[in-house]
């Protein structure tokens, strides 16, 4: 395999796919979402690339392991019993395959995720 492979996240140019979570997982506001999956394996089952989030609360159910690193903005994840934790610039963390709870976005948000979905 060859240098060229190699993918620079400063330097791809990956257009934006826009969605929103579907309307009975959104709590509060209008939380439209983007993401720019800079790289995903052949197998499929691992991915990384650049995802941002408007103001909004919705549910998650996470099947695959997400390691984030939040590049702007501030969200809170919440459990499914209320805990919560506070996600800031420079933050780097790891939602385990099996997190159900909250997503909450306080201030627009900007994340690195890397992805890898079990089969």
């Amino acid at each position: 395999m060859s240098i060229e492979r190699i993918v620079d996240f400063a330097q791809v140019d990956t257009s934006p796919e826009r969605y929103r979570p579907a309307a009975e997982k959104i709590l509060k506001g209008d939380p439209e979402q983007s993401v720019r999956n800079h790289y995903g394996s052949p197998c499929g089952q691992f991915s990384a690339g650049i995802w941002e989030g408007a103001v909004g609360q919705w549910t998650v159910n996470y099947t695959e392991h997400e390691y984030c690193e939040i590049l702007q903005g501030v969200s809170v994840l919440r459990d499914h019993e209320g805990a919560a934790k506070t996600l800031r610039t420079g933050d780097r963390f790891v939602i385990p395959a099996g997190f159900r709870g909250t997503w909450e976005v306080l201030e627009p948000c900007r994340k690195v995720y890397v992805v890898f979905e079990q089969a």
